[in-house]
């Protein structure tokens, strides 16, 4: 395809103007990893600020609001160009295409490419196939992903806790269970602590925290388990625990629990239950917080220490 240029002649200031074609290479020599992060970071900027569909994109505030300079910010938004995020305004510079609510939403039909993707990269990270550094043109062109779509990924991923970013650019991951050896630990210690925890002194029930549980529990138990995914079902479950434990006002149970939960997510995915047995579990956790809510603790504990006991076996054995 042909160079060409067009010149432009406001009054008397000239202005030069690429083609579409010098313009795409323009942005293939400038997309450094650091353009590539601003790009990532213009995504959850759009996103965060509810910003619809014509909306003005100014380089200055941009850059300042994101604390670079306008040069990778301009490279970004040619690159979000490129994705369909942005486009040209009328008068220079970029409007918003894509909406937050677009952008934080991916359309139904793209959610399970979306969910196949993140799991994909779970299940990498646990079989030693990812560094424990990585940037976002490594992820992107591992996983073919556009820069709304890895916006999104380490959005989640780093909400999830098992993922940072590094000053700079780049991402590193956090340390995670890995061994079968460390799971069974886990469960271990959860049973010293979370049965404990009900029989605290300090223990002051958080009824409205203990019942939205108890419900969300229960809409498992009615027919929600069978269409949840796996990471919707470790979140539902790991935060009834968490509001269990919470509780009681030990800083230390508390935080131990927060612990293990962000750091056995990942091997929960492998591991998770036949939905058959989940459903009992999930019985299990409704029948615990109504314990709590009819204020028959030392039953509550008891109950939990046979509901952790009885995962555990069945979490490790198959």
């Amino acid at each position: 395809m042909p160079i060409a240029v067009v010149i432009e002649r406001p009054g008397a200031t000239s202005r030069i103007r690429w083609t579409d074609f010098e313009r795409w290479q323009d942005v293939t020599m400038t997309a450094t990893p650091l353009v590539n992060q601003i790009a990532v970071q213009i995504v959850e900027y759009i996103r965060s600020k509810g910003y619809e569909p014509g909306t003005r994109l100014v380089e200055r505030r941009l850059a300042d609001d994101l604390r670079v300079s306008r040069s990778p910010i301009r490279g970004a938004l040619q690159l979000l160009e490129q994705d369909g995020v942005v486009g040209p305004a009328e008068r220079g510079g970029f409007v918003v295409l894509k909406s937050g609510d677009e952008l934080a939403s991916p359309p139904i039909e793209g959610a399970a490419s979306r969910e196949e993707t993140y799991l994909r990269v779970a299940e990498e990270r646990l079989a030693g196939e990812l560094p424990d550094r990585i940037t976002e043109n490594e992820l992107a062109r591992r996983y073919d992903l556009t820069r709304s779509e890895l916006a999104e990924l380490l959005r989640r991923m780093s909400k999830e806790g098992w993922i940072d970013r590094l000053p700079g650019y780049g991402w590193e991951f956090l340390p995670m269970l890995t061994s079968l050896k460390m799971y069974e630990d886990s469960y271990h210690f959860r049973l010293v602590i979370e049965p404990a925890a009900i029989l605290e002194t300090t223990f002051d029930l958080d009824r409205a925290a203990v019942e939205a549980s108890r419900d969300a529990q229960q809409r498992l138990v009615d027919g929600d388990i069978w269409t949840v995914s796996n990471a919707e079902l470790f979140d539902l479950n790991s935060h009834h625990h968490e509001v269990i434990i919470g509780c009681s006002h030990n800083a230390y149970f508390v935080d131990a629990l927060q612990r293990i939960d962000k750091t056995r997510r990942l091997i929960e995915y492998r591991r998770s239950l036949q939905r058959e047995k989940a459903l009992i579990r999930c019985r299990e956790h409704v029948q615990i917080a109504n314990l709590l809510l009819d204020g028959d603790n030392a039953r509550a504990s008891s109950l939990m220490y046979r509901h952790l006991a009885t995962v555990s076996v069945e979490k490790t054995a198959h």
